[in-house]
């Protein structure tokens, strides 16, 4: 097995690819969220994370929406 290489390459050979080959698992896992350092230090998993949000109270948007809605 070769050693991966740190350097990038001069050119890439994507032929074998497919394009959207995992779109379809990123649909169903929901939104994905970069968390600057300093805040997944506090909130390291998406439940603890989650938990925080849900936490927060709602209040009426501004269209007149159900909280629930959000």
């Amino acid at each position: 097995m070769k050693k991966p290489d740190d350097e990038p390459r001069e050119e890439y050979d994507f032929r074998g690819g497919r394009r959207g080959r995992h779109s379809r698992e990123f649909a169903e896992a929901g939104a994905v969220v970069r968390l600057d350092p300093d805040v997944a230090i506090r909130y390291p998993t998406s439940d603890a994370v989650n938990e925080a949000l849900r936490s927060i109270p709602v209040t009426r948007r501004d269209n007149g929406g159900d909280p629930g809605d959000l």
